[in-house]
């Protein structure tokens, strides 16, 4: 699956509710950016269940203000509209592959749990 891009209008609609979301958070002149496109490209045909988005900091720059981006590049990644990882920083392949294999692992009914127990002010 290819990558898609995400604007301030289409990004509330990716977080699909029963998806995985990933974002890659990027800029055209940023080096350490360009050298991870391909592996986050690799990435997205190696997992078809996983939505591989990216967001150019330079046109988007209300969006990725609105989400505290302050370094770049940076990822994302969403499942059930719940932000699962949020770092900066380039992945290796490998350590890509780890971090979408531990996200797909999440028991997702648990953090739903957690964050309606928070909400309520009570323990999980």
């Amino acid at each position: 699956m290819s990558t898609v891009e995400l604007t301030k209008d289409s990004f509330q609609d990716a977080i699909t509710p029963d998806g995985t979301l990933i974002v890659d958070f990027w800029a055209p002149w940023c080096g350490p950016c360009r050298g991870f496109a391909p592996v986050f490209e690799q990435a997205a045909t190696e997992h078809p269940d996983v939505t591989f988005a990216k967001v150019n900091t330079d046109v988007e720059q209300e969006l990725a203000g609105a989400l505290g981006i302050r370094s770049i590049p940076t990822l994302m990644v969403f499942r059930e509209k719940v932000l699962l990882f949020s770092q900066p920083g380039a992945l290796s392949a490998g350590q890509l592959n780890e971090l979408l294999t531990k996200i797909k692992e999440v028991d997702m009914e648990q953090v739903h749990k957690e964050i309606a127990a928070a909400q309520n002010g009570q323990d999980a």
